[in-house]
């Protein structure tokens, strides 16, 4: 990296560049070179510059040694075509405040809210080549690089289409979210829109709710035997479902969908369709159901999560890792449903087709009627007696 020597926060900067076909770099922002345990490695966000052709994401924003992909451009492909491979690009960065947006050649990419760094250098980055002759000798250019750090939201774009807003505000809606009507369906604080599946109120054991996150106690890692899981009390029909978690190592987990808490009377969890969260590496259930259908993000027991049937990537998944915060996604139209990974398409189906009643002939739910059918449900988050964090739950009815 090539830093520069002074530490910015808000500012809009404006650069040129140009990337011989194959490599990869980007441009550091709001960076510092050591990491919270003093180990030295430049971490920070970064707009992207990307030239492989399976993950065209160049004006996405990545943070660098921390928390990865933030924008990956999975969230809008509709305009990764306004950048011009091996050619001179111009690039716009708007780092005000908590609002983050790039631009290439006048086209917005990114458009991220996020509050977690406030201010640090701005380097220009050159990834290394390794063994790879085939890199040998090629060039990354930048020119007309130029800076606005006087009242910097005078002059952000106004006029333009905005991308798709991206927001990692903790359990708070932006204005744009607000305005779109988004509802948080948990404030951060109480248990109010919840209760237990099997009960008239929220549990009284086995979750937690402190310093803005939801927690599953870990217990003896048994299917809903310790607090049991938790539901909407309201129904839900068409919508878009986020939610943030994170997982303890062998941990095991889900949201589900289209809950009727009444379905199963027996031991275990409520029925519906399920959203898998579950540590691949450390747990059982990863290898067990067909083809990977028990992974995460997987419609559990199904489909299996796979970024490369939709060409949203150019590998099967992004999770960023155990102890990490990850990012579900869950859209439902009539009978279409995605799950997203981190904003990345994994999964995609049609309920009540030929295809669907085949793949339910032949998994767990056989037995119930009619599975994942239902017109409405709740929405359910799982105890599976392991330690996972739930945080930025929220709802945009269709």
């Amino acid at each position: 990296f090539m830093a520069t020597k002074k530490l910015y926060g808000d500012f809009i900067l404006e650069y040129e560049m140009k990337m011989d076909r194959g490599l990869n770099s980007g441009v550091q922002f709001r960076s510092v070179a050591t990491q919270p345990d003093g180990t030295e490695r430049v971490n920070g966000y970064q707009v992207e510059c990307d030239d492989d052709e399976g993950r065209p994401w160049a004006g996405g924003i990545y943070e660098e040694a921390s928390r990865g992909w933030l924008y990956p451009m999975a969230c809008n492909m509709e305009v990764v075509g306004a950048n011009k491979r091996g050619e001179w690009n111009k690039i716009r960065l708007e780092a005000v405040g908590s609002t983050i947006r790039t631009y290439i050649n006048g086209v917005n990419f990114a458009n991220l809210v996020d509050d977690k760094r406030k201010e640090g250098f701005i380097a220009l980055q050159v990834h290394e080549i390794g063994n790879n002759e085939a890199l040998k000798g090629k060039e990354i250019r930048w020119r007309n690089i130029r800076i606005i750090t006087e009242e910097p939201a005078k002059y952000m774009h106004s006029e333009l289409e905005l991308s798709p807003e991206v927001s990692y505000l903790d359990n708070e809606l932006t204005p744009v979210q607000k305005e779109e009507g988004w509802k948080l369906l948990w404030d951060g604080l109480s248990s109010e829109g919840w209760r237990g599946a099997r009960l008239d109120r929220f549990p009284e054991l086995g979750w937690k709710m402190e310093n803005g996150l939801l927690s599953v106690e870990k217990s003896e890692g048994a299917e809903s035997a310790n607090g049991g899981d938790i539901v909407t009390i309201k129904k839900y029909k068409n919508f878009i479902l986020e939610v943030d978690f994170r997982i303890t190592e062998g941990a095991n987990s889900g949201i589900k969908y289209f809950v009727d808490p009444d379905l199963n009377t027996g031991e275990g969890s409520a029925i519906g369709c399920e959203y898998q969260i579950l540590d691949d590496e450390n747990h059982p259930d990863a290898k067990e159901g067909i083809a990977g259908n028990r992974t995460v993000a997987s419609l559990y027991d199904l489909i299996r999560a796979d970024a490369l049937l939709y060409g949203q990537d150019n590998i099967p998944k992004r999770f960023n890792g155990v102890g990490n915060w990850n990012r579900a996604r869950i859209v439902v139209k009539g009978s279409y449903v995605a799950h997203y990974l981190n904003g990345i398409k994994v999964v995609e189906y049609e309920r009540g087709t030929q295809m669907w009643k085949a793949l339910v002939a032949y998994s767990k739910y056989a037995s119930w009627p009619a599975f994942g059918e239902a017109e409405s449900g709740h929405i359910l988050l799982q105890d599976h007696g392991d330690e996972v964090s739930f945080k930025n739950i929220r709802l945009l009815e269709l």
